[in-house]
């Protein structure tokens, strides 16, 4: 039971995911009839799976939601921009209710009142019913989700060719239908319909509210008790309905659609006198269906008036739950190929993704050896090497690609956070989600929440301007919130942009005073001010509110980011918004590095942060007062980090003409030069987090162990750039740098 609630709650994820798709849709009026059909879909399942394991509270609100949804299907309502809002609240508290039962939650009975009765009286409208007649005609039947006894004529010493009969559905007489039409269903479960929480009893139950129903099981299917292992479902039915006035075809495919890509499903329309079984069938996999194959003549005694009604097909299920229509060759199924997922615990992942990075670094030691011998007399072996090389660095993106995931998820409840802070700040606006297909590590998705969530609810706060101010200013009363995601130069880039007035820099500038942060007399370009934004305990807020005003937030920000091994950049054009934008790497397990050497330590610095390297006598250098030099590049003055005194690793240079100079730039867009004394090479190593095995080092971001075996430090560069109105970094003392090496 344990596994199939774990199954259950994965599933509502990806429901949920369907149900904030369409959504969205409706919202940005680009949905159909086909939307309204899969969010419907959507929440009907939810609650089937959730009558399945108890969950009252749930199955009460999911039965509302699907209801205002059943009546914008029916048409009985329209997409305007309440009932919009009213879904987005519905999904939000669906969502928290979903959350609840999976922790074993119990929300207050207060959270969501208010949506439920208010998509109540939506309902009620909507069918011009009052509260009690809505409730005696809507409500949720709590025997609906009881399991049912089903009669499958196990008798084994009564007649085979007896129908096996529903309790409580009628049963037609041979008299009966005498001169009518008929339909004929035949109807097989596959094993996923069950696991998922249906009941095919159900189904016929509805079935049978449509005129008079007769049900009749094909039991031959089933093994003997002692061979079943796996219980498969082997059971299928034949159902003969005679129809009310007004019922068709595509009325009883309506009952089946819950199920689709869940059983095999046969609909025929039969005269009454002719035997079901020499009837041609429609054949339609409960997806999209195959060609069914000629039926044989029929005798002349017994003359087939059939019609098929099949003249398009049902709605497409989804890919991963494609069945394949049985053909006229004894059921076999086809042979195409088709898309399948499995689901795997992400333990299991990492340690392989942890495998294929000790190979990559036993396959880096091993070329170090072998280029310690004499290549002709290994020319074989070093071919072989080069393959090796090849194979684990492909072996490697294939392990990678398991982990990546699309941002869609993760910008999907970010739309919840802008209505709620929207909602507190007393604006209007809406998110707008551009590339929610790009592909990202899963770790990298998972600790981007917290970040993005402050970066929203600093764009609603302080970015957008009250709906009066927005009128006033020319601009729509709604603000716009654009999140953007896309691939750019082996990195995968994430911008958050508003519709704004953009930073008040003359405030910003005069809080950073009040606070020391700058001195007045300090030139700070436009970049420089907005950077502020990210300092410690910065804030412009005036007092104190639900969503800002504490002084934390964007410097967390930074911070989280730069764990990530990415960086952040905020620019801002005056009464035309703010752009915000994180850069991070595809994977936090492999990156591109220069190998360097510093006071005889090895080092790895971020070859996406260099612009240039430049060879001692090469460069430049200008001496200033306090000991500070900068490097003169294309008229512009770049200050000179020595990056063994910035770590500790020896006292200041008197010079720097034997020094190598690396120009890196940092996100915010400032540059920087780092002193090194040589240059090795540049090569892919594999990043091994500190924090977790010592403890967070200032101007370090990780470490990777080298081919001879070795650990190298990497540094983190947007660190090693100074501040505006400051010196050099001067990160660590000697007697700390001795502590960190003494440990790696």
């Amino acid at each position: 039971m344990s596994d199939l609630r774990d199954m259950f709650f994965e599933e509502c994820d990806d429901l949920l995911e369907v149900l904030s798709t369409g959504l969205e849709e409706l919202q940005n009026e680009t949905s159909d009839a086909e939307t309204i059909n899969s969010m419907f879909r959507s929440v009907h399942s939810i609650k089937g799976g959730a009558g399945a394991f108890g969950l009252d509270r749930l199955i009460k609100f999911a039965h509302a939601f699907e209801n205002v949804l059943d009546d914008l299907r029916s048409n009985k309502l329209e997409v305007d921009g309440t009932i919009t809002a009213l879904m987005f609240s519905g999904f939000d508290h669906l969502n928290d209710l979903v959350d609840a039962a999976r922790d074993d939650n119990d929300l207050p009975e207060s959270d969501g009142a208010a949506v439920l009765a208010e998509l109540k009286q939506t309902t009620q409208n909507a069918n011009g019913l009052s509260g009690d007649e809505e409730e005696d005609a809507n409500e949720v039947d709590s025997d609906d989700f009881v399991v049912q006894a089903m009669d499958f004529g196990l008798d084994l010493g009564g007649d085979d060719d007896t129908p096996a009969d529903l309790p409580g559905l009628p049963s037609l007489g041979g008299d009966a239908v005498e001169g009518a039409m008929l339909f004929v269903v035949t109807f097989k479960a596959e094993p996923v319909l069950y696991t998922r929480g249906h009941d095919p009893a159900l189904l016929f139950r509805a079935l049978g509210e449509m005129g008079d129903l007769s049900i009749e099981a094909d039991r031959e299917a089933v093994a003997p008790l002692e061979s079943l292992k796996d219980a498969p479902a082997a059971i299928s039915w034949t159902l003969t309905l005679r129809p009310d006035d007004g019922i068709d075809e595509s009325a009883i495919r309506e009952i089946f659609e819950f199920v689709e890509g869940q059983c095999v499903l046969q609909i025929s329309e039969v005269a009454a006198e002719t035997p079901a079984g020499e009837a041609p069938t429609t054949e339609a996999e409960c997806e999209a269906p195959e060609p069914a194959p000629v039926a044989e003549a029929a005798p002349a005694a017994a003359p087939t008036k059939a019609k098929s009604k099949d003249k398009s097909p049902p709605a497409k299920a989804p890919k991963a739950e494609k069945q394949e229509a049985k053909g006229g060759d004894g059921g076999k199924k086809s042979s195409e190929p088709r898309n399948s997922t499995i689901r795997v615990d992400l333990n299991r992942v990492d340690r392989l993704i942890n495998l294929v990075g000790e190979l990559v670094i036993s396959e880096a030691m091993l070329r170090q050896s072998m280029n310690e011998l004499p290549v002709s007399a290994n020319s074989a072996v070093s071919e072989a090497i080069g393959q090796l090389k090849t194979l684990s660095g492909v072996l490697q993106e294939s392990v990678m690609a398991i982990r990546a995931q699309p941002v869609r998820g993760l910008f999907q409840r970010m739309s919840r956070i802008v209505r709620e802070s929207s909602r507190q700040a007393g604006k209007t606006s809406r998110l707008v989600m551009v590339g929610e297909a790009t592909e990202v590590d899963k770790t990298v998705t998972e600790r981007l929440v917290e970040p993005l969530t402050h970066m929203i609810r600093n764009s609603v706060d302080h970015g957008l301007e009250k709906p009066e101010d927005r009128v006033a200013a020319g601009k729509p009363e709604m603000g716009t919130i654009k999140l953007e995601a896309a691939h750019r130069s082996g990195r995968v880039v994430i911008s958050l942009s508003d519709d704004g007035a953009g930073v008040n820099r003359p405030k910003v500038r005069q809080k950073a005073e009040e606070k020391g942060l700058i001195r007045p007399e300090d030139d700070l370009t436009d970049s420089d001010i907005d950077n502020l934004l990210f300092r410690a305990g910065f804030s412009t807020a005036d007092e104190i509110s639900q969503l800002s005003g504490r002084g934390v937030g964007m410097d967390v920000v930074r911070s989280e980011i730069q764990a990530l091994g990415g960086r952040i950049n905020l620019q801002s054009e005056p009464n035309k918004g703010t752009t915000i934008t994180i850069s991070l790497p595809l994977t936090l397990a492999v990156m591109e590095g220069m190998l360097i050497e510093v006071a005889g330590e090895s080092l790895v610095v971020p070859t996406v942060a260099l612009r240039e390297t430049l060879q001692p006598g090469q460069a430049n250098i200008h001496d200033f007062c306090d000991g500070d030099r900068g490097l003169s590049v294309n008229d512009s003055m770049l200050p000179i980090v020595d990056l063994g005194e910035a770590l500790g690793f020896r006292p200041p240079l008197p010079d720097f003409s034997n020094q190598s100079l690396l120009l890196i730039e940092g996100e915010s867009g400032r540059r920087s030069a780092l002193a090194v004394d040589g240059i090795v090479e540049q090569r892919e190593v594999v990043i091994k987090g500190l924090e977790h095995n010592y403890q967070s080092i200032p101007g370090i971001a990780a470490a990777t162990i080298l081919g001879n075996g070795k650990i190298a430090l990497i540094v983190d560069t947007d660190q090693m750039i100074p501040s505006p109105g400051n010196g050099n970094t001067g990160l660590l003392k000697g007697s700390d740098m001795a502590e960190v090496n003494s440990y790696v």
